[in-house]
This record gives C-alpha cells, sequence and structure tokens, in this order.
C-alpha cells in the first residue's frame, strides 16, 4: 500500500466518523423540533429532515462497512420520505375542508385560540 492510498483511506474513515457525528447532532435537534414543534407544518417539515437524516445515516455507514447495498435503500427511503411528505402536504392543505366533524371542532377552536392571541 502506499502513502497516497494509507492517507486516502484514514480520510475516508476519519471523515466518515465525522459525519456520523454531525447526523448524530442534526438527529437529535430535529426530533426537539418535531416534539416542539408550534404548529403541525412546522412537524412534517421535521419529519421531512429526519428521513432526510436518516438516508445520510444509512449511506455513512454503507460507506464505513464498505456494503453498497445501503445506497439502495437510502435511494428507496428517499422516495418513500417525498411521498410521505406529499401525502402530509395534501392532508394539510384539505384540513378542514372534508367536512368531517372532529376537523372542523379542531379548526374552529384553533380560530378562536388565534383571535383571543394565544
Amino acid at each position: 500500500m502506499s502513502a497516497l492510498d494509507t492517507f486516502a483511506s484514514n480520510f475516508l474513515s476519519w471523515s466518515v466518523n465525522v459525519s456520523l457525528g454531525i447526523l448524530t447532532v442534526a438527529f437529535f435537534l430535529i426530533v426537539y423540533r418535531t416534539v416542539k414543534g408550534p404548529s403541525l407544518p412546522d412537524r412534517v417539515v421535521a419529519l421531512d429532515m429526519l428521513v432526510a437524516v436518516g438516508i445520510g445515516f444509512i449511506a455513512a455507514i454503507g460507506v464505513k462497512t464498505g456494503y453498497y447495498l445501503y445506497i439502495d435503500i437510502a435511494i428507496t427511503l428517499g422516495l418513500v420520505g417525498f411521498l410521505a411528505t406529499v401525502a402530509f402536504a395534501r392532508f394539510i392543505l384539505n384540513r378542514g375542508t372534508a367536512g368531517d366533524e372532529t376537523i372542523m371542532e379542531e379548526v374552529e377552536e384553533s380560530i378562536q385560540r388565534r383571535e383571543s392571541g394565544q
């Protein structure tokens, strides 16, 4: 093994470990935003980011272990995550317009809280 190969191997290992650390910090911040989120759209965006961080974890583990089938799994998770985000966005868009009594009551309560300044 040449000096360049050794350097490349060490640099790749270091880079993957750093990326896993950064993804871990991002994961905890996103979980906090998901729980704390002031509104439903904020939570949906946080869940979408959680999928993106999950994709990052899977890809980094795939590079670290050398088992590159994980990259295919990450791509599939990205597609499923996109469809889930579209479904959540459609739910938020149609919220209260379907005529469901429970949703209508929740929307009216939300409007009353907004008007009262809460």
